[in-house]
């Protein structure tokens, strides 16, 4: 009874919900596996994606590899190849068929080397042979190219059309060596060091077809990722397609997709150089016809200075001056001799004024003149001086001292002193005094002195 209960309430799944819960149980446990096996029922649509069926000697799975993943695979899967596969497991809703869906092929017997190729790849990415601060820059226009490669491949040739194509002035230096095999890393890495040493050339082309990782392995090997590291001379890797990836790619200084388009980047292209010249020749021809038009111009310049400093046209203009200078030589003349004619003429009559007969005249003219003119004068002199002189009489004879003597008056004096007395009291008893009367004088000696009072 129980039994029966507990079938009855168990939940009921559709088709669509077991599928998806099946894909979800498988995505979640199984998220990345790497399965080995045979590729068969391959097929390849339109779409660009490849279906397949995986399988072993027991059993077989279904694989769904989609474009964007097929386009990344270094070789071209087909039924009977032995491969490994990257896969996520999964279940086909619409059909519920349990499925791979591929990441990642890769061929039996390259899983190992692949995985030495990724242990190389990081110790010298460690190192620093990857960085791009050692990478030395190519030389626009080299003036010789070294070609590492096969001499019998089709690398060489593809290298040496492009370059005759492009630039064929430049020459080129083949380094023959073989490109695959065991001795080819030890070629590879001597044709290095020869091309180094000789100096020869300013850039190195290291060229090889397309293959298996295990045919391009020679590039892959350390020996020769530390000559193309340790080279002067700037490396481009032109090695394999598009698609494939050296350690010979990594080390050196630029990377090319294939050996054409390494000799591509080795040199430049002859007729974008010649555009180019041609653009150059016209801009120095238009500049040199600027600078012969402006040299022209200074020239024509320069000889009309010169015309002008020639010593003709100096002798002309001189020659002119001289004529200048000589008519104002003469007009200066007339001039000077008209201005000493009229100084003559002054100076003469000057001279004829001062002649001495005439001098002798005028001055007996003046001399007679003068002795009138003094003689009146002497007259009006003498009279003018006779009056005053009694005038002077007069006014003397009124002032005199000997009239005031003649109304009876006397002068009287010290005698020792000849002083003028006029009071008693300059004189002492017994000093003598002159007296002076209107008519003789008289000395007498003082007896006795009144003093008024």
């Amino acid at each position: 009874m129980n039994k029966d209960t507990t079938d009855f309430d168990q939940e009921i799944l559709t088709v669509s919900q077991l599928n998806s819960e099946s894909k979800r149980l498988l995505n979640e446990h199984f998220l990345s596996v790497r399965v080995e096996g045979e590729i068969s029922n391959l097929t390849t649509p339109s779409s660009g994606h490849i279906y397949f069926t995986l399988k072993d000697s027991q059993a077989q799975v279904r694989c769904a590899m989609f474009r964007s993943q097929h386009r990344r695979t270094h070789f071209k899967p087909g039924n009977g190849m032995q491969v490994i596969a990257r896969a996520q497991v999964t279940l086909y809703e619409p059909r519920g068929d349990y499925q791979l869906v591929v990441d990642e092929l890769e061929e039996i017997g390259d899983g190992a080397l692949r995985r030495a190729f990724e242990a190389l790849k990081f110790k010298l990415g460690q190192e620093g042979l990857f960085d791009t601060r050692y990478k030395k820059s190519i030389p626009l226009l080299p003036s010789t190219i070294g070609v590492i490669t096969s001499p019998t491949g089709a690398a060489i040739r593809d290298v040496l059309t492009v370059l005759k194509r492009r630039f064929r002035a430049v020459p080129v230096v083949i380094y023959p060596t073989a490109v695959q095999g065991d001795n080819a890393k030890y070629e590879i890495t001597k044709a290095l060091n020869t091309a180094a040493a000789g100096g020869d050339c300013d850039v190195i082309i290291l060229a090889r077809g397309g293959g298996s990782l295990e045919d391009l392995w020679a590039f892959n090997e350390e020996i020769v990722a530390r000559a193309i590291f340790a080279c002067p001379i700037p490396v481009i890797s032109g090695i394999g397609h598009e698609i494939d990836f050296t350690i010979a790619d990594f080390v050196s200084d630029l990377r090319a997709a294939t050996p054409s388009a390494a000799a591509e980047h080795a040199v430049p292209d002859q007729r974008e150089w010649q555009t180019m010249f041609q653009s150059y020749a016209l801009k120095l021809q238009q500049q040199l016809s600027r600078q012969l038009a402006q040299k022209q111009q200074k020239m024509e310049w320069l000889v009309k200075r010169l015309e002008q400093q020639h010593p003709g046209q100096k002798l002309v203009r001189n020659a002119q001056r001289v004529d200048e200078m000589e008519l104002r030589m003469v007009r200066a003349i007339g001039r000077l001799i008209n201005h000493h004619k009229s100084s003559l003429a002054v100076q003469s009559a000057k001279l004829n004024q001062q002649l001495p007969s005439n001098r002798v005249n005028t001055l007996k003219m003046r001399l007679a003149h003068s002795d009138q003119r003094l003689s009146a004068a002497l007259s009006v002199k003498l009279e003018r001086l006779t009056q005053r002189l009694i005038q002077a009489g007069q006014n003397l004879h009124a002032y005199s001292p000997l009239a005031t003597l003649s109304r009876g008056y006397a002068l009287v004096t010290e005698i020792k002193t000849g002083k003028v007395i006029s009071s008693s009291t300059q004189l002492n008893e017994g000093d003598r005094i002159h007296t002076r009367l209107a008519e003789g004088s008289l000395i007498s000696e003082v007896k006795q002195l009144s003093v008024k009072t």
